[in-house]
């Protein structure tokens, strides 16, 4: 079950700085809401699923579906190697891998104003269930997709099975790590922002020769959209997301490098993030609610996996007061006042009421930047990045304290941008020795940011003498894998020894368990 709220956002900075009002068509179109027209077909004959499939945001009665047309995914105008007319496209739903029982069918219309992107929700499956799925359109079928429901949410399941993943940069490695994602027995992916970055990419990469255009730092929607083709083209990463289906929230590199949403108020910083936002939506799959308004993208939700479980996927970039002091990393008083916001008031009380109301065992906090302190310096002296919510430390202990108040049971907070594996404990007050732990949190390093890592520099070992609550620093590049049953939690740091060469093996570097009802650490 998903629950969410979304910002307003005035009509006419709608209409100027993003899709407006002629887009709920193509909107409901791109979702199967209302009949395909007939007649209309796109000039282009190559094959169009070039970026592949993928399924998101599951609930116990359906999940929506993805695909975008794209025969020349690189295209300098954005477009794909499409033409402005609609293109109608199939799909099909299957109990079986070979579509002999086939449980749900629809049209949905792919349109140039939405990049030819379809976002079909469907409904009407059972809870608890997998699917396949495959879309037609041009003449041609696309790969088939596996996907899964939710269990019924009056059931507490044996057990949830997944993995969080984030900070992919394209041009620092190859994507091994999907690859072995992809093998997992998981439920479904969590992908905790920076799934592309704005950076220029040039010359020779992976042994691929990138087009010139691609050699600047994006800003329009066009530069966006071609940003996404070159992603999107990783055959590692289409199998992750064919695999299973994902849930999905930007950080700050799908826009800028540490944007903060309250302070960005100039035109051109709102154009910019209006053309972010629809590249966004245009090539993950996302449900219609968390289609942009311009500036604005309702991407705060909540996903329940039964009564075992509750998914809430934060949004720590859209409402955030500026950072501290400059940004960067220090310990300046500003980074104290108590009326600093990373989540915004709505969302914050949003937040708090859902863990508060919440009947599930296990709270999951999905997190872009960490919440545990993470100072750098082993001195007396703080030392830590302000970007974080170390940055917005008044915030963080309400949070913190409001869960404890309130009997969250077990408080688990997943979390991604750091480009190292982090296993912490969170304390009701991080400058307090002797500080209660109220919650768990595991940070997961990049898939190829920062390319090769290793296991444990000079940088980890000074984050490990300055943090008590850390119980473990990797700075090897992969993936982690959580299994959530009632009585315990399980997380295995996934590693890869290279990324700038491909074919990395994988192994598991850490395991650490929490058990039901103590918030504490226990290596596995």
């Amino acid at each position: 079950m998903v629950h969410r709220t979304r910002p307003a956002v005035p009509p006419s900075r709608r209409r100027f700085l993003g899709i407006g009002a002629a887009s709920a068509a193509a909107v409901a179109l791109g979702t199967g809401l209302f009949p395909a027209p007939t007649g209309r077909s796109a000039s282009a004959s190559s094959y169009p699923f070039t970026l592949g499939v993928a399924s998101g945001d599951p609930r116990p009665d359906g999940v929506v579906l993805w695909t975008r047309l794209a025969p020349d995914p690189l295209a300098p105008d954005g477009r794909g190697g499409m033409d402005e007319r609609d293109v109608p496209v199939s799909y099909q739903v299957a109990a079986d891998e070979r579509f002999t029982t086939v449980v749900h069918r629809g049209t949905a219309v792919a349109s140039a104003e939405l990049g030819h992107s379809v976002h079909p929700e469907v409904t009407g499956l059972e809870p608890d269930r997998e699917y396949f799925y495959r879309f037609q359109a041009m003449g041609e079928i696309s790969p088939v997709g596996r996907t899964r429901t939710a269990p019924d949410p009056r059931t507490e399941p044996a057990a949830l099975s997944f993995a969080f993943a984030s900070c992919q940069r394209w041009d620092h490695g190859h994507y091994t790590a999907y690859r072995h994602l992809a093998e997992e027995d998981l439920h479904l992916v969590l992908h905790l922002g920076d799934y592309l970055y704005e950076y220029p990419v040039g010359g020779e990469v992976r042994g691929v020769a990138v087009p010139d255009h691609l050699a600047v730092e994006t800003v329009t929607l066009e530069q966006y959209r071609v940003r996404y083709g070159l992603y999107k083209s990783d055959p590692h990463l289409q199998a992750a997301h064919a695999r299973f289906p994902w849930v999905a929230v930007l950080d700050d590199h799908e826009v800028s490098n540490n944007w903060a949403g309250a302070a960005d108020t100039d035109g051109a910083a709102l154009a910019r993030r209006a053309a972010a936002f629809q590249a966004y939506y245009e090539n993950l799959p996302l449900r219609r609610s968390s289609l942009p308004e311009g500036p604005a993208m309702g991407l705060h939700r909540r996903i329940s996996w039964g009564r075992l479980a509750d998914l809430t996927v934060l949004d720590t970039r859209q409402y955030r007061d500026d950072q501290p002091c400059g940004d960067g990393r220090s310990d300046c008083p500003e980074r104290f006042a108590p009326d600093r916001t990373l989540l915004g008031a709505d969302q914050r009380d949003w937040l708090l009421h859902g863990l508060r109301t919440s009947a599930a065992r296990w709270h999951v906090l999905g997190n872009q930047v960490p919440m545990t302190q993470v100072d750098s310096d082993p001195g007396p002296a703080a030392r830590v990045w302000l970007d974080s919510w170390d940055g917005y430390v008044a915030e963080r202990d309400r949070v913190l304290a409001e869960a404890a108040a309130s009997g969250v049971r077990n408080l688990v907070v997943v979390t991604g941008d750091r480009h190292q594996n982090h296993a912490a404990e969170l304390l009701a007050d991080h400058s307090a020795p002797g500080s209660p732990v109220v919650g768990a949190e595991f940070v997961g390093t990049s898939v190829t940011s920062n390319r090769d890592g290793q296991d444990l520099g000079p940088q980890g070992r000074a984050l490990l003498e300055a943090n008590p609550h850390l119980r473990f620093v990797n700075e090897q590049r992969g993936y982690v894998r959580c299994l959530v049953t009632p009585g315990h939690w399980y997380t295995d740091f996934r590693v890869l020894p290279y990324v700038t060469s491909p074919d990395a093996p994988v192994s598991t570097r850490a395991t650490f368990v929490v058990e039901d009802g103590r918030p504490g650490l226990l290596e596995g």
